[in-house]
């Protein structure tokens, strides 16, 4: 029997979130996180209903856009984030350790932390690396869905791995793995959402922190090569580390993923007619163009139930423990959001629902923001250690 409010309880919990692609939106759009909501799904007005006290935004590379150029729009997506703590001190904080989050809460502050998520942006280079630490980026995503010169991802996996003709790599190579060592050295979360397996086991066998996988679901209940296994959620919390659940409808539910596939080639058409206008003027396809045709086409299907989402933390839970979940929204990078979730004003819906299923007040304060802070503290103390 519930013995507590869950709304009161998620008034007073500290609540992150690991993944939400906004950048894009004030380097594209020159939009302000202050402003309305807009097409969006998360601003200061939705964050502070929501009582979401910290989010990772991601720093995003479209690798096909921007080849050649991916350090630069790395850059340009950074900056546009200090930007946004420039104008507005008063109500965001640029947050780079667990500290400074409880700090910024406590100063009424919006925290903002950073995430690379795509290994090219490193450009094959530890001192990219180091630079983009500097500049404050505390995780990266191995992958995004292409795999690149050192890590394969889940996106375009490797069709037969005998095949040496073959020039992206199967799992971690080499490099990768001194790539998962200077992370661990400087402190950075080693993020391995999109990994494929082969790279989310050899990422395993290599770091000496925890891991986190910023935005990923349960294969066992969508079978998309993007959520992970069983095994993998085992694994990662064998290592400590955490799975922050994605909101994505296609790696929620089974029947809205199937369904959106069965839309690719009608959507892979209009993708292919607006990447040749953007071509025809010389420049790469924002994503907010892009993201408005997977929003048409994700309208003619049913959203799937708010029921589907809350399955993957409760299975996430059972199967790796309570220490290892936490959220991973994906907000602002995806194209369609299960029932009664629109933004993250809707974030105590979430804590609603598990306390109606049995979570206790202590488990919910892990989920909601314990669990990231205590991957975080652990890889910051391993790398002060050193």
């Amino acid at each position: 029997m519930q013995s507590f409010n869950p709304n009161s309880l998620h008034a007073s919990a500290l609540v992150i979130d690991t993944h939400a692609d906004t950048p894009q939106r004030f380097a594209d759009e020159d939009w302000d996180f202050t402003a309305p909501l807009g097409h969006g799904m998360l601003n200061l007005e939705t964050a502070r209903s929501g009582n979401l006290a910290a989010e990772f935004v991601a720093i995003w590379v479209e690798p096909t856009a921007w080849k050649g150029r991916f350090a630069h729009r790395t850059l340009t997506l950074i900056d546009a984030v200090h930007q946004q703590i420039r104008r507005h001190p008063s109500e965001l904080a640029l947050c780079t350790s667990p500290a400074e989050i409880l700090a910024a809460r406590d100063a009424g502050k919006f925290a903002m932390l950073m995430g690379i998520e795509g290994g090219h942006a490193i450009e094959n280079s530890l001192a990219l690396l180091r630079a983009y630490f500097t500049l404050g980026v505390r995780y990266m995503t191995l992958t995004w869905a292409n795999s690149n010169d050192w890590a394969e991802s889940s996106g375009d996996l490797h069709p037969n791995p005998a095949d040496s003709t073959i020039s992206r790599p199967y799992g971690l190579t080499s490099f990768g793995r001194e790539v998962v060592a200077e992370m661990n050295r400087l402190g950075m979360m080693v993020d391995v959402s999109h990994a494929s397996d082969q790279t989310l086991a050899n990422v395993l066998e290599a770091t000496r922190a925890p891991v986190l996988a910023s935005h990923s679901c349960a294969h066992a209940l969508c079978n998309s090569a993007r959520n992970l296994t069983d095994d993998q959620l085992r694994a990662i919390a064998t290592n400590n580390g955490a799975i922050m659940v994605n909101f994505y409808s296609a790696f929620v539910d089974e029947n809205y993923r199937q369904a959106y596939n069965a839309q690719r080639p009608e959507r892979f058409a209009a993708h292919t007619r607006l990447e040749e206008d953007y071509a025809t003027r010389r420049e790469p396809v924002p994503f907010y163009a892009s993201n408005e045709i997977d929003v048409e086409f994700a309208a003619r299907i049913p959203r799937p139930p708010f029921e589907s989402l809350i399955a993957h933390f409760e299975h996430i839970v059972q199967v790796s423990g309570i220490d290892h979940v936490g959220i991973g929204s994906d907000f602002d990078g995806i194209s369609a959001l299960p029932e009664g979730i629109d933004s993250a004003a809707d974030l105590p819906k979430i804590t609603a629902a598990l306390a109606a299923r049995g979570f206790s007040e202590a488990d919910l304060r892990k989920l909601l923001g314990g669990n990231l802070m205590r991957v975080f503290q652990e890889v910051e103390a391993l790398a002060s250690s050193e």
